[in-house]
C-alpha cells in the first residue's frame, strides 16, 4: 500500500485537516507530523467534524518518526515545513502547496471558525481538484 505524509510545522491543524481528508478520499496509508508538534487544534478538530471526519483523538507526531517509513509522496503544506523538511532515505516524492495557518486567526470564536473552515475548504479542494489527480500518476 502506497504510504503519504503530510507535514507542516505544528502537525495540530493544517496536516491534520489534510490528514483527515486524505484518508476519507483514498485508500493509502496516511500519516502526518511536524517539524515542532504540538496538540491536534482543537478548532481543527471541530471544523473537521462538520463534515463527519474526526481528528480529535488523532496524535501530533514528528517528522523524525518517519524518516525510516518508506514513504511515498511527502506533502507540505506549509513554507516552514518545506524548508527544513529531511531527506527520505527511499526515493520519495514531494509536492509542496502552502495554506495560512488559522492558528493565527484572531477575535471572537465565531471569527476564528470562519477562518477554520476557510482554510479547511482551501485544504479539501485543493486535495480533490489538483493533488488527487496530480499523484494518480506520481506513486
Amino acid at each position: 500500500m502506497k504510504k503519504i505524509l503530510v507535514l507542516c510545522t505544528g502537525n495540530s491543524c493544517r496536516s491534520q485537516m489534510a490528514h483527515g481528508f486524505l484518508e476519507s478520499l483514498t485508500d493509502f496509508q496516511i500519516f502526518s507530523a511536524g517539524t515542532k508538534p504540538e496538540p491536534v487544534n482543537k478548532y481543527a478538530a471541530e471544523v473537521m467534524k462538520e463534515l463527519d471526519i474526526y481528528i480529535s483523538s488523532n496524535t501530533s507526531n514528528h517528522i523524525d518518526e518517519y524518516i525510516d517509513q518508506d514513504i511515498d509522496l511527502v506533502l507540505t503544506v506549509c513554507d516552514n515545513a518545506k524548508e527544513i523538511c529531511p531527506i527520505f532515505p527511499k526515493q520519495t516524492y514531494f509536492i509542496h502547496h502552502s495554506f495560512d495557518d488559522p492558528a493565527d486567526a484572531t477575535g471572537t470564536y465565531e471569527q476564528k471558525i470562519v477562518v477554520y473552515k476557510k482554510i479547511r475548504d482551501q485544504i479539501h479542494n485543493f486535495l480533490k481538484s489538483e493533488f488527487l489527480p496530480m499523484i494518480n500518476n506520481k506513486i
